[in-house]
This record gives structure tokens, sequence and C-alpha cells, in this order.
């Protein structure tokens, strides 16, 4: 049987017994949470392994996470993508940002259950909120968001809270290039430029998942993010 070790080999990430065995509790209790509070539609154990937990992993081909690098998950709802970078790179700094209590709830628990507690923040907001809270604004290296808004709309979530020569990481589908193609005007306005888009092809899974990365290269003018909801009514 393939195990999530075999597939995170072949991103070059080594994992341990110990890191295996923490991704299974993860898993259970993802299913039981689920079954009370809606956490996500894909509950089968492979479905979880590879389309939860490696794709999220693959954030790591496009984004080093050194020791102390700051990392925020924008909309991480069950932790994807951010948790398992954090069980994995254990040194980094990580915020998960999710807007919905219950979701907050279910990831406090299983942080507590696995023990991972050092460098796991949490944060109760909005986006468009967490963009002009001082102490989250212009303040981490990566930025990483997965099927959160189209990307002109999500860029005016992720840029704010990166710092100048940080990274912003969208994990999208096949619309990937075309939604890289709307953004010009976004990225001149928010102070970001196209690195480039990674293709990922995860096992057993027919649809080629894309990582777009996005450079920090200016600030971002104050007005932006706007107040909760225009982004989505009236993006850049």
């Amino acid at each position: 049987m393939t195990t999530l070790t075999d597939e995170a080999a072949a991103l070059g990430l080594r994992l341990t017994p110990e890191q295996e065995a923490a991704f299974d509790l993860y898993a259970r209790e993802l299913a039981e949470w689920n079954t009370r509070v809606n956490l996500t539609a894909i509950v089968d154990p492979e479905g979880i392994r590879v389309r939860h937990f490696l794709d999220s992993l693959t954030v790591a081909k496009v984004a080093p996470m050194k020791a102390g690098t700051r990392v925020i998950d924008v909309g991480t709802g069950a932790g994807f993508p951010g948790l398992p970078l954090k069980m994995v790179f254990p040194d980094i700094h990580l915020t998960l940002l999710e807007a919905t209590g219950k979701k907050l709830n279910f990831l406090r628990h299983v942080c507590e259950v696995m023990g991972i507690t050092a460098g796991v923040e949490f944060l109760h907001a909005r986006a468009e909120e967490a963009g002009q809270m001082t102490g989250q604004r212009a303040t981490y290296d990566v930025v990483v968001a997965r099927a959160v808004a189209r990307l002109p709309i999500l860029l005016e979530y992720l840029l704010p809270l990166a710092k100048i020569g940080g990274r912003c990481i969208a994990m999208k589908g096949s619309t990937a290039q075309a939604e890289a193609d709307d953004s010009g005007r976004a990225l001149k306005t928010l102070g970001g430029k196209l690195a480039g888009i990674e293709a990922v092809q995860l096992p057993g899974v027919e649809e080629t998942h894309h990582l777009v990365v996005v450079e920090k290269v200016a600030a971002t003018p104050g007005m932006y993010p706007r107040k909760p909801g225009v982004p989505t009514k009236n993006p850049l």
C-alpha cells in the first residue's frame, strides 16, 4: 500500500514515522469532526492523503520552509495547506487565518491532540480585516491560499499580508494561467509580480494542479485590502 511517506519522497521530502503517525491521526480527527462540522467533501482515506495532505506539501516546491519562516494560510478551512506544512517543517511560524469559528475550533483541537502548539497562531478574521491589522500586515515571508477566490480577488487578500521580498502562493486548478492573465491590474496596484506557475501532478488525480507564485516587490497602498466583501463585488 502506498503511504504518504512514499509520495512525499517524490517531492524530495522525508517524513519520519512519527510524522506519518501524526498525519494518520489528523485524518481520523478530520473524518470524525466532519460528521458534525462541514470541513471537507473529501472523506475517503486516499482522498485525504493525496488531495489534502500531499497537495498541501507541494507548496514546499516553490516556497522554501526554512526555520523561522513566517507563513500565513488564508482561508485555511480544515488546515490546508498550512498545517501539513507545519507538521513537516516544525520550525516555521504558522498563522491559520479562518473566518468560521467552528473550523478554528477543529484546528485548535487537532493541533492539541497532535502536540503541535508551538509556533502556531489561530486568527479568527476575514482576510480583508487581517490585511489591515498591525502585526499581520506586511509581516509574512509566505502567504498561501487554496480554493478561496479567483486570482484578481485573491491577490487583494494575500499581497497586503506579505512583506516586501515575500511570496504569495495561490493553489489553482486548470484555470491558473487564465486567472494570472486577468491579474495584471491587481498585481500592479498591490505591489506584486508574477514569478511563475508551477504545474503539479498528484498521483491518481487526473487534473493538473498549479502553484501560482507571486513576489511582493513593492508596498501595498494603505487603502488595500478594502472592506470585507468589496474585493469580491469589485475586483481590481
